[in-house]
């Protein structure tokens, strides 16, 4: 088997000829503005998939989430008030003010735990990471290619 070039070996493909191409500059750019345009229409369609996965993620976990909070709410309420009892009689308190003192810690930790929940939660978890990194190669290769 021969390792030199032979034209005539395979035939040539169906379709334009690369190297035979008559179009002007003109055409040539329209071509290029028509095809990064398509880029982008496609890279935004990829976006849309990927937050549709997303959302689609977030959405089978809330189930869980809703029950358990349900269930932990329920746990929560009567630990508060199985504190608030003992606090009462520890303490020879009225039931009142330990009913009052256990409410008041307890808005105090739902509080810190809201806030810190918060602060975690931003728009820049949810966002397509990989559409965004994508789209960002894709401007950077059509000001490339322009100059």
């Amino acid at each position: 088997m021969s390792t030199q070039y032979d034209p005539n070996r395979f035939e040539p493909a169906t379709g334009r000829p690369v190297n035979d191409d008559q179009r002007s500059f003109g055409q040539l750019l329209g071509d290029m503005v028509t095809e990064m345009s398509n880029l982008f229409r496609n890279e935004l369609r990829l976006a849309r998939a990927e937050m549709g996965e997303k959302a689609g993620e977030a959405a089978g976990a809330i189930p869980g989430i809703a029950a358990g909070a349900g269930l932990g709410l329920g746990a929560l309420l009567l630990s508060l008030m199985a504190a608030a009892a003992g606090l009462s009689r520890l303490f020879d308190l009225e039931p009142g003010w330990s009913l009052l003192i256990v409410a008041g810690l307890a808005g105090l930790a739902g509080f810190l735990l809201i806030r810190g929940g918060m602060s975690k939660l931003k728009a820049t978890n949810l966002t397509p990471t990989r559409t965004a990194e994508q789209l960002s190669r894709d401007a950077q290769a059509a000001k490339e290619t322009v100059r």
